[in-house]
């Protein structure tokens, strides 16, 4: 056991040193054909994060080499065919959408289905003590709307939008110096077990979304969803993904932006001219650390699994160290974190 943790911390120490490694097309889900061994590290969950990951996964292996035996990176998208067999010998389990969803899922299941579930929100009450958040990357929250004909300011207060979702305004025209057409807002939010559902609800100071606030949720970061197109729809919307989607050429099929654009909240505009999310805006109540959740028990166990977990996401491990994995953040919108804050871990 002690030699294959050896192995695997001085692969990742190699790696430190390689300026450039080999590196390929990221793709959803493990590649057709390809199912995870049962000591491979496989994920679920989050949206906002799945096209990251995709992308270490696809990173990593390539740095391991096709002829290594230690345990493969994968991560299982947030939507496509239900139920999942994520990796050999595992349960069959329903795909879980969202922060919460992969969260729900980790806990339901042993290392034999699932090693961690990505997340855009951080702990909270109610999340078990035995999860540890993996700090990884940093993101932000803003909200976005129709780019064409939207009735919707294109720079909005945090108390304004609070007063939107908790429905003391429901027409543009109620607030403080509209001078639009007007029209009643249809505000929408992400579907449960959403992360950026949690976090932006948690921003706003709200438990959640008024009465007012449209029936029908949308899967997050897709403004391709025609509702979006409505001039009077308004959407929360992570910048990294937007970012991603449209200016570095990552969005695909329904995940992409679509008819919607990002806009500004307290006069701060979330992306700059070099179109990358702006620490000014990742620096507000907006900004939000992303990670990814792992059992206590197996990140300490000091088995295979365990050293591959810290060798992956840990603060000296390939995510963290790795010019390739910050070359994978900064292409999908997200900012890299400090050394020390990579990696660095959390409970509820």
């Amino acid at each position: 056991m002690r030699k294959t943790a050896a192995k695997l911390l001085a692969a990742v120490a190699i790696a430190t040193s390689v300026a450039t490694v080999a590196t390929g097309t990221a793709v959803a889900d493990p590649a057709a054909g390809v199912t995870p061994a049962a000591q491979d590290i496989v994920g679920v969950g989050s949206d906002t994060t799945q096209a990251v990951l995709n992308q270490f996964s696809t990173d990593y292996n390539a740095f391991l080499g096709a002829s290594s035996t230690l345990p493969r990176l994968y991560s299982w998208d947030a939507i496509g065919t239900s139920p999942i067999t994520t990796k050999t010998g595992a349960t069959s389990i329903a795909r879980p959408n969202g922060s919460g969803a992969g969260i729900s899922a980790l806990n339901a299941n042993t290392k034999t289905t699932v090693d961690f579930a990505r997340s855009s929100r951080g702990p909270k009450a109610g999340d078990p003590a035995s999860d540890l958040f993996v700090a990884f990357a940093k993101d932000a929250v803003s909200y976005a709307t129709a780019t064409t004909g939207s009735h919707a300011p294109v720079d909005l207060t945090k108390d304004a939008l609070t007063k939107i979702y908790n429905c003391t305004y429901t027409n543009w025209n109620q607030i403080p110096g509209y001078t639009g057409v007007g029209g009643a807002i249809k505000a929408y939010l992400p579907q449960t077990g959403s992360g950026t559902l949690s976090f932006f609800l948690s921003a706003l100071g709200l438990a959640a979304g008024g009465t007012c606030v449209q029936p029908t949720a949308v899967q997050e970061n897709q403004g391709t969803d025609p509702l979006l197109a409505d001039a009077d729809a308004i959407v929360p919307y992570s910048v990294a993904h937007y970012i991603g989607q449209v200016y570095n050429g990552h969005g695909s099929g329904t995940d992409q932006a679509g008819a919607v654009t990002v806009r500004s909240i307290d006069g701060i505009a979330p992306i700059d001219a070099a179109h990358v999310l702006t620490k000014t805006f990742s620096d507000t109540t907006f900004g939000r650390v992303v990670y990814n959740v792992v059992r206590e028990a197996n990140w300490n166990a000091g088995d295979t699994q365990a050293t591959a977990l810290r060798a992956i996401f840990g603060t000296n491990g390939w995510v963290c160290k790795n010019a390739t994995a910050a070359a994978d953040i900064t292409s999908y919108g997200f900012r890299t974190l400090p050394v020390g804050a990579c990696g660095s871990t959390t409970h509820a």
